[in-house]
Formats: structure tokens, sequence, C-alpha cells
């Protein structure tokens, strides 16, 4: 027996934080959450597979557009023409969309019940799911407690929507510990919420998938669901079955050893070849990255992230590749020195770095640079907004992190262009 369990499929959810990059994948971005699940009906009938479980969040909340659920009604009848079942429940964004209300299902596809747990048996296969759907949103029960008992003679498999104990990054809908998983007897909980694949073996096997594709930079490496066979002694395999289309990646450089702008350029250059020659062939790869280091081009580097963001993009594009995109270049170098060589200077700029240490305890002029700034900020296009972290700094009027960060890169900045 054979099956594949997914969960977090979130049908048209848009892949967000390429759309400032000129030659982004635009289509891809829009279409690829479908285009992941498509992969994924289509590896579950080429395996073939005896059954299809979805965990959770087949939707994405709010979203109204009813083409969603005409193009998943297409996928199953795709399913429902190779003989495949389909066994669904709804987690907290279905339990909000309105796809979920008014869209009647194929008859191959089994939901679970929002009231209370049902269970569907498969007595050619001798297995028994077991599952309660969200009803609300905000479903903080413990719904775990509440399933039914395994069926005797039966592979039973619990689904369960659910952050479990210590995912502090995700909303804890329908909570419950690994520990009462196992003493409920299953031999297998298909779990969703948590969008990171995690596996535990013990008295019963915990499974999340992982969501089904990457949608931003929080959501980094390769995607998609799990498939398990089992038989007569129990499990036997569970292969992680990658169907994502495009996958996000986080690039830490280390710039301690450059000196120059365009060296760091350069080093950012090797390793995003690096990126391109391991990576698979067909799955694009959306890159975000950051420099770090004590280094001495920390001062070159200093309020010129939007020029080594243009100089970074030319050499993705230079790759003559549609394979990668940076979706954002960050700088978060320090100063090599630590400013000692230039207080020992005893000049102007010694002067200016003696005096914006000062400054973070001085309120007056904290308050004057503040009514400064706001000036500014109230000016602001509305994308900056959003996207300069330190606006809401300087309308709060807490401006110290600002000095003190800003200080040694202006410093260093001065003392390079001097």
């Amino acid at each position: 027996m054979k099956f594949i369990h997914a969960a977090d499929i979130h049908l048209d959810s848009p892949l967000t934080g390429l759309s400032a990059y000129a030659d982004a994948p635009v289509e891809m971005l829009r279409t690829a959450t479908r285009d992941a699940f498509t992969n994924l009906v289509t590896e579950a009938i080429e395996q073939p597979v005896d059954f299809l479980v979805i965990a959770g969040d087949l939707y994405d909340g709010t979203w109204k557009d009813h083409n969603t659920g005409i193009y998943f009604c297409k996928e199953m009848g795709r399913l429902k023409k190779a003989g495949i079942p389909v066994y669904l429940l709804f987690g907290n964004h279905d339990a909000e969309s309105e796809m979920t209300k008014k869209l009647q299902l194929p008859d191959n596809v089994f939901a679970f019940d929002t009231r209370k747990p049902c269970t569907f048996c498969l007595n050619d296969l001798k297995v028994a799911l077991h599952g309660r759907s969200f009803k609300e949103k905000e479903t903080l029960e413990n719904l775990a407690t509440g399933y039914p008992a395994p069926v005797p003679g039966m592979f039973n498999i619990g689904v369960l929507h659910t952050a479990l104990q210590g995912n502090a990054a995700h909303a804890t809908y329908a909570p419950c510990s690994l520990d009462e998983l196992h003493a409920k007897g299953y031999h297998y909980w298909a779990l969703g919420h948590v969008h990171e694949h995690q596996i535990w073996e013990g008295a019963s096997t915990v499974v999340f998938p992982g969501n089904l594709q990457g949608r931003h930079i929080r959501e980094t490496g390769p995607r998609g669901a799990v498939i398990v066979t089992a038989d007569e002694h129990g499990i036997q395999n569970i292969e992680r079955l990658f169907v994502d289309v495009l996958r996000w990646t986080s690039l830490d450089v280390d710039a301690t050893e450059c000196k120059t702008l365009s060296e760091v350029v350069a080093i950012i250059g090797k390793e995003l070849d690096a990126i391109v020659e391991n990576s698979p062939s067909i799955i694009p790869t959306a890159v975000r990255v950051t420099v770090t280091g004590k280094t001495a081009a920390h001062g070159e580097l200093f309020g010129l992230e939007s020029q080594l963001r243009a100089e970074v993009l030319a050499l993705a594009v230079a790759m003559g590749t549609e394979r990668l995109w940076v979706e954002k270049v960050k700088v978060a170098t320090s100063a090599a020195d630590n400013g000692e060589e230039v207080r020992a200077r005893a000049d102007a700029l010694s002067d200016l770095q003696d005096l914006l240490q000062a400054a973070e305890s001085d309120a007056d002029f904290l308050k004057s640079l503040q009514d400064e700034l706001l000036g500014l900020v109230n000016k602001a296009p509305l994308e900056l907004q959003t996207t300069v972290p330190y606006f809401k700094a300087i309308r709060s009027g807490d401006l110290v992190n600002l000095v003190r960060k800003v200080r040694p890169g202006l410093v260093s900045h001065l003392a390079k262009a001097e």
C-alpha cells in the first residue's frame, strides 16, 4: 500500500519578493502553487499511489477567485480517472475560504467533518483514516483528544492540522503534544500547518511534509510532500517527494577579507556560480544575498546597498541563465577596527566620531534629529513606508539604535572617501 501525504498547498497564494526585479519570472510567480500541485497530481498518477491525503490549507484564506476551486476540481478529475481517492482535511485557511463553503467537491474527494472526528475505512487496503476539519479559523482546542480509538486490524492514519507544541513560528491552532499523538495508537499521523518538513519516530510515526511550494525567502530549500509505503508489518519507507517549481535560498557572504566594493561583488559572483552549478537544472532559484563580516570594505558599502544590488543583478544576468533571480541584497557588515584607527588620528574625523557617540545619550539632539527626519519620512513614497526598517523608529522617536548603527558606517565611509 502506498499513499501521498501533502499539506499547506495554499493554491494561488502569491509568491512575494521578486516583483521589483526587472527580469523576474512573473508568470512563474503567479502560477507556482498551481504548478506544484499539478506536479503532485502527476506524481500520484505515475507512481501510482492508492490514495492522497491533504492535511489542511488547500486554499489560501479569503482568496475569492472561484477559478481556484475550478482548477482544483479539474486536478481531482485527473485522479478520479486514475482511480485515486483523496482524503481532504480543512485547516485554518480553508475555514475562512469561500471555496470551502460553496464549492461542490468531486465524488472521489472525501472531506473530514468539521463538527466531530470521522473515520473513512478502506476495507480493501485495510486502512482507516481519522480526522476532523476546522470549522473556524481560530480553532484553539486540542482536537486530537477527541479522535477515535484505532480500528483493530487496520493501518490507522490520523489526519490533523496542528501547530504541535514547540512551533512558536506558527499560530497555535489545535495544539497537542507528541506524547498525546503517540498514545493514540495510530500507525501514522499526517499533520499539516507547519511549513517545514519534520518527522518523529516512536509508537506512531508523526510527519509534517512541509508546504508544497516555497512562497517567500523565509521558506527556503526544496518543498513538496511525502510518499509512504506500508504493508501488514507497518511502515516500510517514507520518502520526500519534491514538486516545487521555484526555490528560495539565503546566501550569506563573508566579506571579512575584502577591502573594496568590487572585491565584495567578485566573491558574491563566485557564490552565485556555485548555486547554479549545484542546483537541479530544471528548478529556478531566488536568492537573498546578505553580506557579513568585519571588513575594511564596510565604509565603501555604507549607503551603497542599491549600487551593490545593481552590480549583483548584473552578475546574475551575465550568467546567461534564467535559473537564478536575486530577491534582495542586504549589507550587514561592520567596521574592521571598531573606530580605534580613526580615534587615533585626533583630527576632525575623530571629533565627529566622538560627537556621534555622545549624541546617543543627548535627548535634545535626538529630538532635533527626529524632527528633521520626519520631514523626509512623511514625504517618502508609499512603497518605502513599509520597506525601510528605520521609519517606524523615526516616528516613535527611538533613534538611539539608528545613530549607533550609522556612526561606524558613516565614519568609515568618510575615511575611505578621504
